[in-house]
C-alpha cells in the first residue's frame, strides 16, 4: 500500500511538472516572468513583497501578485496597498499550490498588460517545493527568528532556490541569530546561491530584490541549483481528472 500511494505521488508530481512547463512556455509567449516565493508563516513575506510591489508600481513596472491562504483575504487587502493587481487564492485546507490552480486563474485573472507576476505561496517550507509552478525565479525567505539551522531541516526548499533571502534583520541580535552559521547552511545545501539581506520594517534590501527580480525579467541568467530531493510524503490533492486519468487507487 505504501509503495502504491509513492506512486500516486510521484504520478501527480510530474504530471505538476509536466502543467508548469506548458504553462511557463506559455506565460514566457505573452512576455510574463513569474517570481514564487516559499517561506514559513511569520517570515514577514506579506510586508516585504507589498514593499517591492509598491516600488514597482512607482517605477511604471505592470506588476500583478496572487497570494495563496488557507483562508481569509487578509493578505490580499494588504497587498492591494501598493497599488498592483491583487488575487487571493483560497487553498480551502491544501497546503501547497499547483500548477494547475495557478493556469486557472492565469486565464480568468491576469491583467493583459502583466509583465512581472509574483505568486506568494502558502506558508510552509514543506509541501510546497516540491511543486513547479512555472516560475523563472524561486525564492525562498526566512527570518533571522526562525533559527540558522533551518536550510538544513528544510533542504528541499533552500536547495531549489534561485535566490535565498533572509528577513527580519534587525532582529538578529535580540534573536541571537548566527548570520555565519545560516550562510555555511545555505551554502552547504545550495553551493553558490545568493543571501540577501532584508528589513520590511526599514526598507534594507527593497530595492536589491526588485533589481534581482529585474535582472530575471530582463533575461539575466539565475544560479540553478541542482534538482532538489523530493521527500514530500503529504499526499497531494486530486481531481476528476486524476481519477479518471487513472492516478487515485
Amino acid at each position: 500500500m505504501c509503495e502504491s500511494m509513492d506512486e500516486v505521488t510521484q504520478a501527480v508530481l510530474a504530471r505538476n511538472d509536466g502543467l508548469a512547463a506548458d504553462l511557463r512556455d506559455e506565460l514566457a509567449r505573452r512576455g510574463v516572468s513569474v517570481v514564487n516565493l516559499l517561506s514559513s508563516p511569520g517570515s514577514g513575506k506579506t510586508e516585504l513583497l507589498g514593499r517591492v510591489l509598491a516600488r514597482a508600481v512607482e517605477r511604471g513596472l505592470a506588476v500583478a501578485a496572487l497570494t495563496a491562504d488557507l483562508a481569509t483575504e487578509n493578505d490580499a487587502h494588504r497587498l492591494a496597498r501598493s497599488g498592483a493587481a491583487v488575487k487571493q487564492l483560497l487553498t480551502d485546507g491544501l497546503c501547497h499550490l499547483e500548477a494547475r490552480q495557478l493556469r486557472g486563474h492565469v486565464e480568468s485573472w491576469l491583467p493583459e498588460d502583466t509583465s512581472l507576476l509574483f505568486i506568494e505561496n502558502v506558508g510552509n517550507l514543506v509541501c510546497p517545493a516540491s511543486y513547479d509552478l512555472g516560475e523563472s525565479l524561486r525564492i525562498v525567505l526566512m527570518a533571522v527568528t526562525e533559527g540558522e539551522d533551518k536550510p538544513l531541516k528544510y533542504p528541499t526548499a533552500f536547495g531549489s532556490a534561485h535566490l535565498v533571502v533572509l528577513t527580519k534583520t534587525d532582529l538578529a541580535g535580540p534573536a541571537g541569530f548566527d548570520e555565519a552559521a545560516f550562510d555555511a547552511h545555505v551554502g552547504r545545501i545550495n553551493p553558490g546561491v545568493e543571501v540577501l539581506r532584508s528589513c520590511a520594517r526599514t526598507g534594507a534590501g527593497v530595492d536589491a530584490l526588485l533589481e534581482r527580480v529585474l535582472a530575471v525579467w530582463d533575461g539575466a541568467p539565475v544560479h540553478r541549483p541542482p534538482l532538489a530531493p523530493r521527500p514530500h510524503t503529504h499526499t497531494p490533492s486530486h481531481s476528476h481528472e486524476d481519477a479518471e486519468a487513472g492516478l487515485v487507487p
